[in-house]
């Protein structure tokens, strides 16, 4: 009897060393991968919540919206590390994205990770908006989890982006005090190189104005919802969309030649959307 079990045992583990799987019911052969699969993963959405951490949890963990991690505004330290709440397993659709597009493709939230940020967003006041800055300990915690996440799927700086990006015409959130370039230098997320701003801005004025439309071409070609026939009003959604994450200093959404040099250096380093 005891023979028996070692062969079976010796049966089993020689099928796992083959690629070969039992699983419930049925055995898996795993030998022959195909080569055109892709990883569903191809895009980290970043927002904040418009909340404070109690009423975030509750909104992202009820039947409308959800996203995949929840980071607070001072994430409680464990062993050294800040403590991030998934509240979705990263196989799995959350609904963080809504109607979207980036860079060719449609319905974000297929192809998404999304992150939210506790954070206030902005308040009206007298002399405009006012917005609530992200902590160093939030922002520290979210450093570790985009490179996690951007390591194990590969996903390449360009995608990684806000929900102002993906949808300019209803979102803007991170907004202006998000540390696009702090995260860029670190290898996370895309920047422009400074020194091909400056070539494309050939010592005109920045804030000379410029052409709408081939500025608007450059946003279509990097990867912003651009389509035919938008008003001047959703034009400049995507402009200040695109200077809210490239230019926060000035996201009034006017078409000015820095816009458009900081455009060109992030076709040349990045390349056109496919």
């Amino acid at each position: 009897m005891k023979r028996w079990l070692w062969l079976i045992l010796a049966l089993l583990l020689a099928g796992c060393q083959s690629g070969i799987e039992s699983r419930d019911g049925y055995w898996a052969d795993l030998r022959h991968p195909a080569q055109g699969a892709r990883p569903r993963v191809k895009v980290i959405v970043i927002h904040y919540t418009a909340e404070d951490f109690s009423s975030s949890l509750a909104t992202l963990t009820d039947r409308e919206v959800s996203a995949h991690y929840l980071i607070p505004r001072q994430p409680p330290q464990r062993a050294g590390k800040g403590v991030i709440w998934q509240l979705v397993p990263e196989q799995q659709l959350a609904w963080h994205a809504g109607p979207s597009f980036w860079r060719g493709a449609s319905r974000i939230n297929d192809t998404s990770i999304g992150i939210e940020l506790v954070n206030q967003g902005y308040r009206r006041t007298l002399t405009g908006l006012e917005w609530q800055p992200f902590t160093a300990a939030q922002i520290t915690t979210l450093e570790a989890l985009l490179r996690d996440i951007a390591q194990r799927y590969g996903i390449a700086p360009e995608n990684i982006v806000g929900h102002s990006d993906i949808a300019p015409q209803r979102k803007q959130d991170p907004g202006p005090l998000f540390p696009w370039q702090q995260l860029a230098q670190r290898g996370m997320g895309a920047w422009p190189d400074a020194r091909q701003v400056a070539f494309h801005l050939a010592g005109q004025d920045p804030h000379a104005v410029v052409p709408v439309e081939p500025l608007l071409e450059s946003l279509q070609r990097y990867g912003y919802p651009v389509t035919a026939g938008m008003s001047m009003r959703e034009q400049q959604r995507v402009i200040a969309a695109f200077q809210m994450h490239f230019r926060p200093a000035d996201y009034r959404g006017q078409p000015d030649a820095e816009t458009a040099a900081i455009a060109a250096a992030l076709l040349h380093k990045y390349g056109a959307a496919q």
